[in-house]
């Protein structure tokens, strides 16, 4: 059956737009689409594709447990899931963990464990959460209605209740909030979608100090920051701030469907046996690929090599805004980055995004007014550069366009 771009508009829920090329096929940080022209990936599948296209050892996991065993529901344990369990709390401050199949789930998961510890430990009236602006934490109704951004939240009728935002970085307005009654607070310890926004350190010690105070749970959701894209394996440790529950998603499966909620014991006891479930969460396949996947990433070498390709991120970069004059700053850390546009680009980065797609270079948005690259955190030097190269044609093209 032959599909094209056109195939979408005939069959497809039109809730995308997708780019007018359709990708058949990628290797490390380099696509082809239909008609064989070959683009550079800074955009990692949105921040999931952590070790890029088809890397041969996830490759290799995925022949290998295809050829085993794919799924069982959570009637049975599986060894895969064990395995990434065992690695993840090793690896974090967690010493539990529950497997979803994407960020929305894991934070669905976060979210009614905070809620069902509060009521367990001190009664239905302790069930505030707090969020942010510009926050983002899934598109399910309770997680879309936590993130702070109004415009994917209005229009589908009541939402969840006891939900309250104050403005990221905005500590004085946090702690006029907070109160006894309040469960739980959700915030990214680098801001997404809403602009790659990073946290004061003082802002982000005062959450937790207040949280501590109130009894009020602090949870991190890193699904886009988490599994080595700031260089860290999880934000968090760079911050000097733990959480109580942490969810982590997108790169954790290196291009397969997976998501996690990490917490301590004493927190996680309170899903019990029934409370909570997914059909396909930890399932074989999935885990098997996500425990290759944080085989690779953590290890110094290549978290050490997120900064150091962020420098030439930011190198190059900067020489580009200093010959056209677009860029107010470039934000974020490691391989999660922002080039926010000034005054007179205001509201124009999807056009920025186009003539990037136009000079064959795949990169995203972040907010009307940010270009977010997020690419592999090995991406070959050779390929930032020769992708940079093309993002300058495709400013330049923005600009003379003036």
């Amino acid at each position: 059956m032959n599909v094209t771009r056109a195939t979408f508009d005939d069959v497809m829920v039109p809730n995308y737009n997708p780019a007018g090329m359709v990708p058949v096929r990628g290797e490390g940080s380099r696509v082809w689409d239909q008609d064989g022209a070959e683009y550079i990936d800074f955009a990692g599948g949105i921040a999931v594709n952590v070790l890029g296209h088809c890397h041969p050892e996830l490759v290799d996991a995925l022949t290998e447990q295809g050829k085993k065993l794919w799924h069982l529901s959570n009637v049975f344990t599986n060894e895969p899931a064990l395995r990434l369990a065992a690695k993840l709390t090793e690896a974090t401050f967690a010493e539990k963990a529950y497997f979803a199949n994407s960020g929305a789930e894991a934070n669905e998961a976060a979210l009614k464990l905070a809620r069902r510890w509060a009521l367990d430990k001190f009664g239905e009236d302790k069930n505030q959460i707090i969020a942010f602006n510009k926050g983002f934490h899934g598109r399910t109704f309770f997680t879309v209605t936590v993130g702070g951004q109004a415009a994917y939240s209005d229009g589908f009728g009541p939402k969840p209740g006891a939900v309250e935002h104050c403005d990221y970085n905005d500590l004085a307005a946090f702690e006029a909030m907070i109160s006894d009654n309040t469960c739980a607070v959700m915030m990214e310890p680098l801001q997404g979608e809403g602009g790659i926004i990073l946290p004061e350190p003082s802002f982000v010690r005062g959450v937790r100090e207040l949280c501590d105070k109130h009894n009020a749970l602090l949870i991190f959701d890193e699904v886009q920051s988490g599994v080595g894209r700031t260089g860290d394996l999880y934000a968090y440790m760079g911050l000097g701030v733990t959480p109580d529950i942490l969810t982590t998603a997108k790169s954790l499966g290196g291009g397969i469907p997976i998501g996690a909620m990490l917490t301590t014991t004493e927190i996680g006891a309170h899903l019990k046996a029934g409370t909570h479930g997914s059909t396909y969460g930890g399932n074989p396949l999935a885990c098997a690929v996500a425990e290759k996947a944080l085989d690779i990433v953590n290890q110094p070498e290549i978290l050490e090599g997120v900064l150091k390709k962020e420098a030439l991120f930011r190198e190059i970069l900067s020489a580009i805004n200093e010959k056209y004059n677009v860029f107010e700053e470039v934000r974020g850390k490691g391989m999660l980055l922002g080039c926010a546009l000034n005054e007179k680009y205001q509201g124009r980065a999807r056009d920025f995004m186009v003539a990037a797609t136009n000079e064959n270079l795949m990169c995203l948005i972040a907010g009307a007014n940010v270009i977010r690259f997020a690419p592999s955190l090995i991406i070959p030097d050779e390929d930032i550069k020769e992708g940079l190269a093309r993002f300058e044609r495709a400013v330049a093209a923005v600009v003379n366009a003036e």
